[in-house]
């Protein structure tokens, strides 16, 4: 479980996180959802340790990341996988290298081995035989999946994924849904998402999360959602159904 303790961050005059509180549970898929400057990546950056928080904690299973040594924050870390915005795969490595960076950087593995881990990888998000071929030699579904397969090939506990179906078609933004969920389930991680994709959230919103300036607003699941009574979250899903619905007319 990820808890998070009244993390509050501004630069400069601009309050961009205030006082968010919230736990992640092993298995479920929790998303984290707003419209564009509503701090939703900067809290992901606040969890992951790639921006200090002014105020407030993060706990893995108990583990205050803040407060720990160095020792604790490097185990915490081997143990999180991070898909990030756009894939981020290394250009000048192929699909391989780029699975196996994080086995290269934390593990004492062997070749044999790191090949091994890196192929059942690949497999389990279904991509067989394009080991050795270059980032820009693949689709942008492919792409996600290759950064899904680097994500979970240390065998994380934590899963976080940074708009993980930006620049993808419907279908396939449902096909890396489903992977993350499947994966989720099938390895009991604490997955959190940040996305303001309307067709993720009533897909696999099992826990979700309505930031809006910098508040928490609403929290719940898929289901209880569209009955909500708050107006920002309201506008939201309404302004996020009819850019769908007019992304999906134009692309016939």
């Amino acid at each position: 479980m990820i808890e998070i303790k009244n993390i509050s961050k501004a630069f400069g005059e601009k309050k961009v996180l205030i006082n968010i509180n919230g736990k992640f549970q092993p298995g479920t898929n929790s998303l984290i959802i707003g419209g564009s400057g509503t701090g939703k990546s900067v809290l992901l950056k606040c969890m992951i340790g790639l921006v200090d928080p002014d105020n407030g904690t993060v706990l893995y299973d108990d583990r205050d990341f803040y407060e720990s040594n160095k020792n604790t924050r490097k185990i915490i870390r081997r143990e999180t996988g991070v898909l990030f915005q756009g894939s981020a795969l290394f250009d000048s490595k192929t699909v391989q290298q780029n699975v196996m960076f994080p086995l290269d950087m934390l593990t004492e593995m062997g070749v044999e081995e790191k090949i091994e881990r890196v192929n059942f990888c690949l497999n389990r998000v279904g991509l067989e035989n394009v080991n050795d071929r270059m980032p820009s030699e693949i689709s942008g579904g492919m792409q996600k999946r290759v950064g899904i397969a680097r994500a979970i090939v240390m065998n994380p506990k934590y899963l976080f994924c940074d708009e993980p179906n930006s620049g993808l078609d419907p279908l396939t933004s449902i096909k890396i849904d489903e992977l993350i969920e499947d994966i989720t389930d099938e390895y009991n991680i604490t997955t959190v998402i940040i996305t303001h994709d309307m067709n993720s959230v009533m897909g696999i919103g099992e826990h979700i999360m309505f930031l809006y300036q910098g508040n928490k607003l609403w929290e719940g699941n898929n289901n209880e959602i569209l009955h909500n009574q708050i107006p920002e979250l309201q506008d939201f899903i309404f302004a996020s159904k009819l850019v769908r619905e007019m992304k999906e007319h134009y692309s016939k």
